[in-house]
């Protein structure tokens, strides 16, 4: 019972984490969390799609297939992570400035909601599948029985769900003026931090080299398995014990997402209509 509300409390603090920074940074887009919403029950029917080919998807791959299935998911993921960052950076200003009129000015508003929906499914796809991998691995060694596997599960999830609300609601009284640079390096640390989940597991599927492995051990001040170390590896990214190639793929992901943001915050220079003609 013990090892399944833990492992049910990692996932679903998780993925609540994600759903709330980015209900938190878009509170002001038009339809954003009918999106959130419509992509968190499309990524609890992929987990469910999981949970019935369970045993196809562990022998994919000669036995990684888990580690491929999860790389791929957190590399689109950052892609998503990145572009919303991107799109907040140009219209961010805006919303801030006059929040109710202006959201539903923005002409490609739908747009961003639509890659909420991706990110959104996405991060429930990933935490509700390896839930369903990892509980199917103790249903098979645990003598347990069904109804304390049950209530570990609930007892997590509550949990979880209980804790990222929490930092949900803590988001939604950050005073305008710093609100969307709040979120927005939240995000952008969180896509790091994705980039780097993807590495560890391509290594772990050696399909990556290690560069160095651990590159430094701090599990006996911060272990990952406590709370806050849990919160900052979701948030942040945070690894105890990260190898090189994991510290490149973070710092590749924050400088390449920096510039794209800086990029979407320059002036736009507008063309005069008689400098056409010419």
């Amino acid at each position: 019972m013990f090892a399944t509300a833990i492992i049910v409390f990692r996932e679903v603090l998780e993925a609540a984490l994600i759903i709330g920074i980015l209900a938190a940074a878009t509170r002001n887009v038009p339809n954003s969390k009918r999106w959130l919403a419509a992509g968190t029950l499309l990524g609890l029917a992929g987990a469910g799609a999981v949970a019935a080919f369970t045993d196809v998807i562990g022998s994919l791959a000669s036995g990684i297939g888990q580690e491929i299935f999860n790389a791929i998911v957190l590399g689109i993921a950052v892609l998503m992570l990145a572009w919303h960052n991107i799109w907040m950076s140009s219209h961010g200003a805006a919303l801030a400035a006059n929040a109710k009129s202006v959201a539903r000015d923005i002409s490609d508003g739908s747009r961003e909601c639509s890659i909420l929906l991706v990110i959104t499914g996405l991060a429930v796809l990933r935490e509700g599948s390896e839930t369903v991998l990892f509980l199917y691995g103790i249903a098979a060694s645990d003598s347990g029985g069904q109804t304390a596997m049950l209530t570990g599960g609930m007892t997590g999830m509550l949990a979880g769900i209980a804790v990222g609300y929490t930092i949900y609601a803590g988001l939604l009284r950050v005073p305008m003026r710093w609100f969307f640079e709040a979120t927005g390096i939240l995000v952008l640390l969180l896509a790091a931090g994705m980039a780097s989940q993807a590495a560890h597991f391509l290594v772990q599927a050696d399909l990556l080299p290690s560069l160095a492995a651990p590159l430094w051990d701090t599990s006996a001040l911060l272990p990952e398995n406590g709370l806050p170390g849990m919160l900052l590896h979701t948030l942040i990214g945070y690894d105890a014990r990260p190898a090189g190639i994991q510290i490149v793929f973070y710092l590749t992901a924050l400088a390449a997402i920096l510039t794209g943001m800086k990029w979407a915050r320059r002036p736009r220079k507008l063309i005069h209509p008689a400098a056409e003609d010419a």
